[in-house]
């Protein structure tokens, strides 16, 4: 059996409530995204986020005294996981949103690559680890 050393992570959400002069909301909420002076910031431990995986090593040393492994995106921030994800389907768009007349070079490897891309999505939007076989999309 193989020991792996393990950074995990949660986020838990700090806060402030602070009144602002402004005309519109849209410029209340700019100067509120402005405003650098977080005294009186509170935590909110009840919302705080999952629990997700920042780093790991092979064997039991000291994070980060040898390069990192790759980590399964699955086990990664579901934000994240999006954000990156959104990159690959829209990508995917683009290429399928050209004239008919430019054709595809190779159809059969994008549309694996749509499917794959897909279920990825699905899985994402479930909470569930990535397929199997992601086709390169990853």
């Amino acid at each position: 059996m193989s020991t792996f050393t393990i950074e995990s992570t949660y986020r838990i959400p700090i806060y402030r409530q602070r009144s602002y002069q402004a005309d519109t909301l849209a410029e209340a909420c700019r100067l509120a995204i402005e405003d650098d002076d977080w005294e009186g910031q509170k935590e909110d431990y009840e919302s705080a986020g999952e629990t997700y995986v920042t780093g790991a090593w092979a064997g039991d040393v000291p994070p980060y005294s040898l390069p990192a492994l790759p980590i399964p995106s699955h086990f990664t921030e579901e934000l994240q996981r999006k954000a990156e994800h959104f990159e690959v389907l829209l990508g995917l768009l683009k290429i399928f949103a050209l004239p008919p007349d430019a054709g595809l070079a190779d159809e059969p490897f994008w549309r694996q690559r749509v499917h794959a891309a897909i279920a990825k999505a699905e899985a994402i939007l479930a909470g569930a680890r990535d397929p199997d076989g992601d086709g390169g999309a990853s």
